[in-house]
């Protein structure tokens, strides 16, 4: 099995969870006691989000990038960036390194596809419901992509810093993700993609019967599947 690299700490409670997540897929597939073999770099994310708040991509993209090339060094055949926000960076970080990204709306766009889903709702943080380098990606994938209005995006991104990447799971928050998944099901969205590595925490399938893509659980399952080629 190939090693997986993890560029992590975008939050630490999205990536302990890829880092469960890939270890269960790889016990499930393999058996025993197999579990996957793991380089990671856990960022500040103090630091992260202070860039993200200033727009700086370029110093983030330096940044991602030096702890990339230290996650290929480590031994790493592949990376994975363990965050949704920070893949406006990807091709820089991609073209830090020799070993190949796994961009995380790939995997999500071919597990829609497989889905059978061509229109899909996104929540994320603002960067990634209102700018390109997400949507587009998906786009190109052959999708359909739906937002909230202003407002609920307003609401998603200040639930996904000021409360889901602190660790709190409030009941009251998860029903207002409820309430704007069903309005992008209600505007045709087929399925709604948690574009951040948090929403699932918060909110998971048992919580409602509009489709759920978990980027997360997408992610960390797309990553095993490379790795045991």
């Amino acid at each position: 099995m190939k090693t997986i690299g993890l560029l992590g700490g975008m939050s630490w409670e999205s990536t302990e969870l890829y880092y469960r997540l890939i270890n269960e897929e790889t016990k499930r597939i393999l058996g025993g006691l197999h579990s996957a073999p793991i380089a990671m770099v856990s960022v500040d994310f103090h630091e992260i989000e202070r860039l993200q708040a200033q727009e700086d991509w370029d110093a983030a993209a330096r940044l991602l990038a030096e702890n990339a090339r230290q996650i290929e060094s480590a031994g790493a055949d592949l990376l994975l960036i363990c965050t949704n926000t920070m893949h406006k960076v990807a091709d820089q970080v991609a073209d830090a390194i020799a070993i190949p990204l796994l961009h995380i709306a790939d995997a999500t766009a071919l597990h829609a596809k497989e889905s059978g889903a061509s229109t899909v709702g996104l929540l994320g943080t603002r960067f990634t419901m209102e700018q390109q380098f997400y949507k587009a990606r998906l786009e190109t994938n052959g999708l359909t992509v739906l937002v909230p209005n202003e407002d609920d995006r307003a609401f998603v991104n200040h639930s996904i810093y000021e409360e889901l990447c602190l660790g709190q799971l409030k009941p009251e928050s998860r029903q207002e993700f409820l309430r704007i998944i069903d309005d992008l099901h209600a505007r045709g969205a087929e399925a709604v993609v948690e574009g951040c590595t948090e929403i699932g925490l918060l909110v998971g399938q048992k919580h409602t019967d509009v489709p759920l893509f978990d980027t997360t659980r997408i992610h960390a399952s797309r990553a095993v599947t490379e790795a045991l080629k």
